[in-house]
């Protein structure tokens, strides 16, 4: 069974964390054990998991990201965010995480974020798990 959460980006460049969006879908479903795979359908988009105490790490990956990959550059795509589709590409689509106890198997200082390039937008972001109850 796959799971959509609907997300609304604020701005062109965002880090969104999710962590609780996709704990609270765990929880509905009682499993115990197994793992829970996070997909967004869009290319511009992304997902990585990192840091969530101090909001100044997603301010720097960005910050980073901007550095790296440019709004404005030498890019051909009519549509004029390439660099979003070079950043989502970079970031990724995909995040697995083991489930254990029935909860998210995430580091202390890990959250799950949702990675907006190309916002505002309205976004989907599909979960499903696997495992035991």
């Amino acid at each position: 069974m796959i799971h959509t959460l609907n997300i609304s980006t604020p701005k062109r460049d965002a880090m969104l964390d999710i962590t609780h969006m996709v704990q609270q879908y765990v929880d509905k479903t009682n499993l115990q054990d197994g793992y829970c795979i996070i997909y967004v359908p869009h290319t511009t988009a992304g997902l990585t998991i990192n840091e969530n105490a101090d909001p100044d790490v997603q301010r720097d990956m960005l910050y980073a990201l901007d550095k790296a990959y440019p709004r404005q550059a030498d890019y051909r795509h009519f549509e004029g965010n390439s660099a979003a589709h070079i950043k989502a590409s970079t970031v990724g689509f995909q995040q697995t995480v083991l489930i254990n106890a029935g909860k998210l198997l995430l580091g202390r200082w890990q959250g799950i974020y949702f990675c907006e390039f190309d916002g505002p937008r309205q976004r989907q972001v599909f979960i499903s798990i696997f495992g035991e109850k």
